[in-house]
């Protein structure tokens, strides 16, 4: 799909877009001046000019004059979104644009290597980039709400699926790379009453530093065990209850501004938890999380249970799916067999990129049917597991289609459906809003006509 569309994949990205340092935009200077009103919002050329900057950086090329055309229709947009949402009193609450935004800040962080480099980046301290984007993220999930109270409602049946997938273009039907069905037998290491112990001990002993004036985020900067939270001092940023597992919920949602908890144990490990703040029913908390270890000696034993399985598969003494439901410690695919799902498509099938490192290299050398040999992995709380897998199918490189990829298309004809609704609902909107245009952006080829109302 082209540029030219009312909700075009570049709008609907540019919603969640992470601005670009201002480095980049230092690039001109220029004398900012409002370009754009829908309603009671304004459009900046400094908006349009920033927008430009970063579709460069991210590789898009093209007429100048052009793409600012239409990122300025894009704002039009959104404008027109954001609008309504004030019409209609959707809101978003100040925890959820600071979660929103400390998320974002985090995937840049990843990227850019650390806070002290996006810091040097901006030339500015960590909270006054926060302070410098908080409205363009309110502004944004505003303008998502939006779009989703209009479009929450909206479904497919089968027939429209099929209709839909007729009527593709050949080059619009996606390309599948190859994509496998996995069987896994999984055992944890046990993990000994000393290794648990020990994890208390050291957690009792950094609580009773912070009791005693030491800095929590420091501290959990130097000891944490989760690498998702550790660099920002163990905080979590605002976060609702359903977003967190139960054990750990009870107690943040429970303490007072500042307090510390006891010692808390959750699947992913043993937790300290500090409340920053709570605001309705979001918390921001910090925490230190420590996990114990199993014995090489458990490793060992892990290895050898599973050596056997894999043996006895081999010789037909037992099936590979028999031995997943009896012997698996995996919770999640031993009752179907050993059967991985993948969550982000909800089916049986993935694509070998989304395997983790060690699974992949294994599935590279094996085929149909075979089991491997026992090897080291983590789960998805992190913690050490070693594994026996076996390939159930390769589904060849293909494009997509009802039999083997229904799934995809009926995505597809959902937001196709979506977009078409939300594509009337701009052109209905637009007839019954104030909208001006400066005259320097009047000769605009815009998709859609009746952004220009008045004489030039």
């Amino acid at each position: 799909m082209n540029m030219k569309t009312v909700l075009r994949p570049y709008f609907l990205k540019s919603l969640m877009l992470l601005l670009f340092p201002a480095g980049i935009f230092a690039q001109e200077i220029m004398v900012d001046q409002i370009v754009g009103v829908v309603g009671d919002n304004i459009i900046l050329q400094s908006d349009i000019e920033n927008q430009y900057y970063q579709m460069q950086a991210q590789g898009y090329t093209g007429d100048a004059r052009q793409m600012k055309c239409e990122i300025f229709e894009d704002l039009l947009v959104q404008r027109l979104f954001l609008n309504q949402a004030m019409i209609d009193s959707i809101e978003v609450t100040p925890a959820e644009v600071e979660n929103e935004l400390n998320r974002r800040l985090q995937i840049y962080i990843n990227q850019i290597g650390s806070q002290e480099r996006l810091e040097e980046y901006y030339n500015k301290s960590l909270l006054e980039i926060k302070e410098t984007f908080r409205e363009v993220i309110r502004d944004q999930l505003l303008t998502q709400r939006m779009q989703a109270e209009l479009s929450n409602d909206i479904n497919v049946v089968p027939s429209e699926v099929r209709n839909y997938y007729k009527q593709l273009p050949p080059d619009s039907i996606p390309e599948i790379p190859e994509q496998y069905e996995i069987r896994q037998i999984v055992k944890k290491p046990r993990i000994s009453e000393e290794a648990t112990f020990e994890v208390k001990e050291r957690l009792l002993e950094l609580r009773e530093r912070i009791v005693q004036g030491e800095s929590f985020s420091t501290l959990a900067i130097l000891y944490s065990e989760d690498p998702g939270t550790a660099m920002r001092g163990g905080e979590l940023g605002f976060t609702s209850r359903g977003s967190l597992v139960k054990e750990f919920a009870d107690v943040a949602f429970s303490l007072k501004q500042n307090q510390v908890s006891q010692i808390v144990e959750t699947e992913f490990g043993y937790h300290i938890i500090q409340l920053i703040e709570r605001s309705g029913e979001q918390v921001n908390v910090r925490h230190i999380l420590l996990k114990p270890r199993a014995s090489e000696e458990a490793s060992r034993n892990a290895v050898a249970a599973l050596d056997s399985l894999a043996s006895r598969i081999r010789m037909d003494s037992i099936a590979f799916e028999t031995a997943a439901r009896f012997f698996s410690n995996d919770e999640d695919t031993r009752l179907s067999g050993g059967m991985m799902v993948n969550q982000s498509t909800g089916t049986t099938r993935f694509t070998l990129e989304e395997f983790d490192r060690p699974t992949r290299q294994i599935i590279q050398n094996l085929k149909p049917g075979e089991v491997s040999d026992p090897f080291e992995a983590t789960d998805k709380t992190g913690r050490k597991i070693y594994k026996i897998i076996q390939i159930t199918r390769i589904i060849p490189a293909h494009r997509a289609n009802l039999d083997l990829d229904y799934s995809l298309i009926q995505n597809m004809a959902l937001s196709d459906k979506k977009s078409r609704l939300l594509n009337q609902w701009v052109r209905d909107r637009i007839t019954e809003t104030y909208i001006r245009i400066d005259p320097s952006f009047r000769d605009c080829d815009f998709n859609i006509k009746g952004w220009i109302r008045e004489s030039p």
